[in-house]
């Protein structure tokens, strides 16, 4: 299972076990909280009605003083109220008042006119000076028929002479109960899926960051140029931050190795030739030998000094990040590079000539630029035969400026075109000799400090064209 559906469930799980008890409570709550406050109600409205009882008792007219009356207009009549979606059309009370003895004296509901109440609850400890209150089901068997009553005294002086009791059926209590409960269940599932979304968008994100730094590993691991990606999480840029200094460290000793192996595997050549014309030198040869002997050792020498020197120059170059940029009119480096290699030409017999430079002003390193666009020219000459072309050219392309050279030669083999920008791979000359195979791969340099490109192909119908690209932002 994938680390983020495991941190997404488990937070999910976090959640609706946290969102399942404190909606439970609430759930067990609703209930009695609205039964409490039902009751609170009842004893306002019985001490309330008590007062009119009192009446009624003392001037001996219960059976048609205000209660009775009240009680008979009230039931005429549909209330029509709409209280937050619940209707009610009929009053829900049943009020019954006793006498000092229990006995009931007037019934709004005429069920228990003349029986003896004196042993429920509510009437029991009111005639005692005590809260009265009573909860009792018209069916044993149903908790819904509970109807909860709630007693106050009537007075004379300090005399209780009668007990009013106010009821009120659960069940008129079960509207109020189940949408009340609806609404907490509602609010449980927009709670989960809240949760989920957050989760999920949690999870995308730390994915995400996640992902970012795998490529960014599959990347280095594919030796591929690759980027530190930006990491918003403090714990994930620490560890993108490790990788980076770990992936330069092994750059560092990869770099090392390989420059000491190619170095060594360039070497050996120039080195045995040195040797070999040493032994023979030790024999003393003629004087004409020993001139050609001692002859080999110098360009052998050269040779080897010429190629520590452009090591140099290459592992300088590969070590920056960026290029040293200045303002550069291109245009004019191209002119003055053609026109600097123009004696060489000339020398090997080729014609070169710049086609066309379009004006443009671009940022980088003139030094760089300039070395990049002779290397190429170089490389153009070694390839091009005797009568041959090189043409150079530079147009602005969108927010690139392209330079071609373009020759006549020989052209790239099918087996070197995947490794001609490859360090110290070289082949061979028209003339016989071998490069030191890094010309080419200190464009390429050149080209990614200037956050451009270079392109090598094969140009119809002979020849091969070399495209290097530049930034011009």
């Amino acid at each position: 299972m994938r680390l983020g559906l495991r941190l997404l469930l488990g937070y999910f799980l976090i959640v609706a076990v946290a969102g399942y008890f404190v909606l439970n409570i609430f759930m067990q709550e609703v209930k009695p909280g609205v039964r409490r406050a039902a009751e609170g109600t009842l004893n306002d409205t019985a001490n309330l009605l008590a007062q009119f009882a009192y009446a009624d008792i003392t001037q001996g007219r219960v059976a048609n003083g205000q209660l009775a009356n009240a009680f008979a207009r009230l039931n005429k009549r549909p209330i029509g109220a709409n209280i937050a979606g619940i209707r009610k059309n009929r009053n829900e009370y049943r009020v019954y008042l006793t006498d000092a003895a229990g006995k009931v004296i007037f019934d709004s509901s005429g069920e228990a006119l003349g029986k003896d109440y004196s042993q429920w609850n509510d009437v029991w400890l009111t005639l005692r000076g005590r809260y009265g209150a009573r909860s009792s089901r018209t069916d044993p068997n149903d908790d819904d028929s509970a109807v909860m009553y709630v007693a106050a005294p009537v007075y004379n002086g300090d005399k209780i002479i009668g007990v009013l009791s106010v009821g009120k059926p659960n069940l008129a209590m079960a509207p109020v109960i189940k949408r009340s409960e609806r609404r907490i269940q509602i609010a449980g599932v927009w709670l989960l899926g809240i949760a989920l979304v957050i989760g999920m968008g949690f999870v995308w994100w730390i994915n995400r960051s996640i992902s970012r730094l795998v490529n960014y590993a599959g990347q280095v691991a594919d030796g591929e140029p690759a980027v530190l990606p930006a990491i918003d999480s403090l714990e994930l840029r620490r560890l993108a931050q490790a990788l980076e200094s770990m992936r330069l460290k092994l750059e560092g000793k990869a770099y090392i190795e390989q420059y000491v192996h190619t170095l060594t595997h360039e070497l050996k050549s120039p080195l045995a030739a040195i040797r070999g014309a040493a032994e023979i030198l030790q024999e003393n040869p003629p004087p004409e030998a020993a001139r050609r002997f001692s002859h080999n050792i110098q360009q052998q020498s050269q040779r080897i000094q010429q190629l520590i020197d452009k090591m140099l120059v290459q592992a300088r170059l590969e070590s920056r990040a960026d290029a040293e940029t200045t303002a550069l009119d291109i245009a004019a480096l191209l002119h003055q590079v053609v026109a600097d290699k123009e004696a060489q030409a000339v020398t090997r017999k080729v014609r070169l000539r710049l086609v066309h430079a379009e004006d443009c002003l671009l940022h980088g390193d003139a030094l760089l630029v300039t070395q990049a666009v002779s290397n190429l020219i170089d490389n153009a000459l070694d390839f091009t035969p005797e009568q041959g072309e090189i043409t150079v050219s530079g147009e602005q392309q969108g927010e690139r400026y392209a330079i071609s050279v373009t020759d006549n030669g020989s052209g790239i083999p099918d087996f070197a075109q995947t490794r001609i920008f490859e360090r110290f791979y070289s082949l061979p000359r028209a003339n016989g000799q071998k490069s030191s195979g890094l010309g080419l791969s200190f464009v390429r340099e050149v080209a990614r400090l200037h956050q451009g490109n270079i392109a090598l192909h094969n140009h119809p119908p002979q020849g091969a064209q070399a495209v290097l690209t530049l930034k011009t932002g």
